[in-house]
């Protein structure tokens, strides 16, 4: 359908050389979309984009760190010039690092945040200045369930994806004017590198599987439709929106 082709379209999308991040560009790119990938790995990035290319894809990579506004600056005009304007941007690059928050150093503290959700101001603000003179976007901010809820251990994460939250809402109210949609995808549980260790856990697994109604975890391909949504002008009236892709967590007790 029309409503949902990217043809002649370019997506940025951050922290894309695995996990969520690269199958959300391999569901774009399979809608029409130019793919650019970013990382701080160059190896795996140059990985991720010979994946794509692999299966037809019009995809570049591009390596900078996000959490340097000066990199971020750099990258974004680079991109501008060589891969086209950016049509799309996807906030993805994210970490998390477990501990009681009692025991949490400022250093640890500092590098989840500064990861997801400096970055997120960064590359929002500066992307966003050439979609303004543009007078259109898109930009999908990678929320979570945390987003709404919180677990032990991993508060530093919960509070910087609660900022995400209401970073999409003020930039979507912010910038309508200009015609970008600004909206988040919330994932649930799912099987990355990064919840490998948790995916493992019997305990853990069996915890997640009988709390999800759908009973299982995420696959990354499930979040290509809700990306292809936000990403398309079937969500053109749709904006400060989080839509939660969490196999019914958040509507159940």
């Amino acid at each position: 359908m029309d409503l949902f082709d990217l043809k002649n379209k370019t997506v940025l999308i951050t922290g894309s050389s695995q996990g969520l991040g690269l199958a959300i560009g391999e569901g774009l790119g399979q809608a029409g979309a130019k793919v650019v990938l970013n990382g701080r790995n160059r190896d795996k990035l140059d990985k991720a984009k010979e994946s794509l290319v692999a299966k037809g894809i019009d995809a570049a990579a591009y390596s900078f760190d996000v959490t340097v506004e000066e990199e971020v600056s750099k990258g974004v005009e680079k991109i501008e010039k060589e891969a086209g304007p950016i049509d799309i941007l996807v906030n993805n690059a994210g970490i998390n690092l477990r501990g009681p928050l009692e025991d949490c150093e400022a250093d640890t503290w500092h590098k989840v945040i500064d990861l997801n959700l400096n970055a997120v101001f960064y590359v929002s603000k500066t992307v966003g200045k050439y979609m303004i003179d543009r007078k259109q976007g898109k930009i999908i901010n990678i929320a979570s369930l945390l987003s709404e809820a919180a677990r032990p251990t991993i508060a530093p994460y919960t509070v910087s994806k609660g900022g995400v939250k209401m970073f999409t809402k003020a930039l979507a109210v912010e910038w309508a004017k200009h015609n970008i949609q600004v909206n988040a995808i919330g994932p649930g549980f799912f099987i990355t590198e990064m919840t490998k260790p948790l995916v493992e856990d019997k305990k853990f697994d069996a915890w997640v599987r009988e709390r999800t109604p759908l009973g299982k975890w995420g696959d990354p391909s499930e979040l290509v439709g809700a990306s292809v949504f936000f990403a398309s002008s079937a969500s053109n009236f749709v904006t400060g929106q989080v839509l939660y892709v969490d196999g019914g967590w958040l509507a159940a007790l």
